[in-house]
């Protein structure tokens, strides 16, 4: 199960962090990601965290940091420089070390106001 947390409303150049805390079968976890579904469009994958790098989309690289605290079974997201197109749905997934998906959080809203 992941839960997701941290979304909210915040004006353009703000901050956030969103967390996502795994339970259950934790130990078969390989990678986390984050992915946002804005109004109208796709979802789309914007970072990706495994044991030996994190890999990020090119609309928040540099602005977007993924990380992973295996110990506490939580996955963070810490947003700065926010732009009102990350305007989003924010979830959480996990994957298994087949590629696997593993299972998908119930979604977290960020709003970024101009």
């Amino acid at each position: 199960q992941l839960v997701e947390s941290g979304g909210g409303l915040v004006q353009a150049g703000g901050s956030l962090r969103l967390s996502c805390a795994a339970s259950g079968s934790t130990s078969s976890i390989n990678s986390m990601a984050w992915y946002r579904q804005a109004p109208g469009k796709q979802r789309e994958m914007i970072a990706l965290i495994d044991s030996t790098s994190a890999k990020y989309a090119d609309s928040v690289l540099g602005r977007f940091t993924i990380s992973r605290d295996s110990a506490q079974n939580t996955l963070s997201l810490q947003m700065n420089s926010l732009k009102p197109e990350d305007t989003a749905v924010y979830t959480c997934s996990a994957r298994g070390y087949y590629d696997d998906t593993l299972g998908w959080g119930q979604g977290t809203r960020v709003t970024v106001s101009s």
